[in-house]
């Protein structure tokens, strides 16, 4: 492929030892699809250019900003819209059952429209196929991508939301809380606590929310840090810090505590060695 023929694959992993989801992030001037069909929902957000896509008998054309659903197993073709502009996007294949758990009677949602304008929802879903492409942290993807497919199917499909409703939510959240900080290097998924509540991964995931102000991922991410700035201050080095607190390499720590405390680890224990 020339520079601007690229496809990346990357497989994220929805929790510790959970069920693959792959990403596609992909750039093209030329390439034309063969028509094909999928097992999962193939749901695309196009970020350049405009795509040419032919779907149920007639064609619809994704421009930067629009979400793009298609069915499992509706053949479906795609290439460039016009000779000059190309087109990019970033995909997700997500497994029907993904959609399914904050809908009444979990039935498969059906998208009358395979092209959607939803600006909010295409950022959302744009900046996590983003950021787990670069670090696909299991709990992260579990915490995020179900989450915005969930709205997805709330927000588009003919399918019928569940409640809000959660009894017991704050202790349902303080209880995840504190096995997140139980099990620091290898938290245990989100669909299994699910389990140990008797609620879906959606029904956990709001409660933590609506609790916490932040999803499960980003609490144990500033747990970890919060630990990690106390080796730190000890004198150990960022690289052997990010191994002990569970994140996935010195990058991954490196992100997140320059998002908690405005500065890098390095620069941060350099302070406080000097400090001393």
């Amino acid at each position: 492929m020339s520079a601007r023929e690229q496809a990346l694959w990357t497989r994220a992993r929805l929790g510790h030892c959970g069920p693959p989801l792959d990403l596609l992030t992909a750039r093209f001037d030329r390439h034309v699809y063969a028509p094909h069909a999928h097992e999962e929902f193939t749901i695309g957000v196009c970020v350049d250019g405009s795509e040419l896509i032919a779907y149920r008998g007639g064609h619809i054309r994704a421009t930067p900003g629009s979400i793009v659903v298609l069915a499992p197993d509706e053949m479906h073709t795609g290439g460039p819209a016009n000779a000059t502009d190309g087109y990019a996007y970033r995909a997700l294949y997500a497994d029907p059952a993904l959609l399914t758990d904050g809908i009444l009677g979990g039935s498969l949602p059906y998208f009358r429209e395979p092209l959607l304008d939803d600006a909010e929802l295409a950022v959302a879903l744009r900046v996590a196929h983003t950021e787990l492409s670069l670090c696909p942290d299991p709990l992260e993807a579990e915490s995020r991508l179900p989450w915005l497919l969930t709205a997805l199917a709330r927000r588009h499909s003919t399918s019928r939301p569940v409640s809000d409703e959660i009894p017991g939510a704050a202790w349902v959240a303080h209880a995840v809380r504190d096995r997140l900080a139980d099990d620091l290097l290898t938290p245990p998924s989100l669909s299994a606590l699910a389990a140990d509540f008797d609620l879906s991964r959606y029904q956990l995931l709001r409660a933590f929310r609506t609790t916490m102000g932040i999803p499960p991922y980003a609490w144990l991410a500033q747990y970890r840090v919060t630990r990690a700035r106390g080796l730190l201050d000890a004198g150990w080095r960022p690289a052997e810090v990010a191994a002990q607190v569970g994140f996935a390499d010195q990058a991954h720590l490196t992100r997140w505590f320059r998002r908690v405390l405005g500065v890098t680890p390095a620069a941060y224990r350099n302070s406080v060695q000097d400090a001393r």
